[in-house]
């Protein structure tokens, strides 16, 4: 195959993870948002309240930075962008990496994976986060990515993903009472499953997270294999251009040979 046909299947790969990528942010969204109303009125409910059931985050400027770069190549400056907040982090902050490409010397990383196994082993951040969580590690978390806004338009955001304002889901006030009087039974500790919902909560940002990021890697990916494609086609043409050239070249010297040969025959029969 040639070099110019795998760009090709590059480019037409690229767009459609753009698609795919679409379509697993939208489902996530869903999930999140149906998350957020099962804490929320778990939290603010009137049997848990009274057991003092409350979202404390401890007091201190530890973060969790969950940093989301690529595992290929031909995407620009993808992962330089990423690796550009790793280097403005501090030393005590426990940091995860996806991403292979993202090679640097990064202090205290708790966890290590390639992009490409993320969808199988995203359990293994969920252990992370759950760990942080019970035992309160970090006053904030974090995900730091290359964020999807369009097709013309992507850039590398650091959002806190937890805490989070769980009531804001909560506008309306009937809404709200209805939930919040719910009559709940729990067998064991009610804070480990209210801390495994949250820790799920931010699974599932940390996934909308890596959508977007694979977004926004294969539209640059789109954009430097169709600049590629049209270098290859100017390359091309200059080649079939200096062909063309040298064939013309030929063919005048052929001519001129034979003029010559036939100038030289009227002399001698002269």
């Amino acid at each position: 195959m040639s070099v110019k046909n795998v760009v090709k299947v590059m480019n037409f790969h690229a767009l459609l993870r753009v698609n795919d990528a679409r379509k697993r942010v939208e489902q996530a969204y869903k999930y999140e948002r149906e998350l957020k109303y099962i804490i929320t009125s778990v939290v603010n409910n009137r049997i848990f309240i009274q057991n003092k059931v409350s979202l404390l985050f401890p007091n201190n400027d530890r973060e969790l930075n969950i940093y989301i770069g690529s595992d290929l190549g031909f995407c620009n400056n993808f992962n330089s962008d990423i690796i550009s907040f790793i280097k403005n982090d501090k030393d005590s902050n426990d940091k995860i990496i996806i991403g292979k490409k993202i090679k640097s010397n990064i202090k205290n990383v708790v966890l290590y994976m390639d992009k490409e196994k993320f969808p199988k082993e995203y359990n293994k951040i969920f252990d992370v986060v759950l760990d942080g969580v019970l035992n309160k590690k970090y006053a904030r978390i974090n995900v730091i990515y290359i964020h999807y806004y369009n097709l013309n338009s992507q850039s590398v955001i650091k959002r806190t993903i937890l805490p989070v304002d769980f009531d804001d889901e909560f506008n309306d006030n009937e809404k709200r009472e209805a939930l919040v009087k719910d009559d709940y039974v729990v067998e064991g500790d009610v804070m480990y499953i209210v801390w495994s919902l949250i820790t799920t909560y931010v699974s599932t940002e940390i996934k909308i997270a890596e959508a977007w990021s694979w977004a926004s890697e294969n539209v640059k990916r789109q954009a430097f294999t169709s600049e590629s494609l049209k270098k290859i086609e100017e390359m091309e043409e200059e080649k079939a251009r200096k062909e063309r050239k040298i064939a013309k070249k030929k063919e005048f010297a052929v001519i001129i040979e034979g003029n010559n040969k036939k100038n030289a025959n009227k002399r001698k029969e002269e």
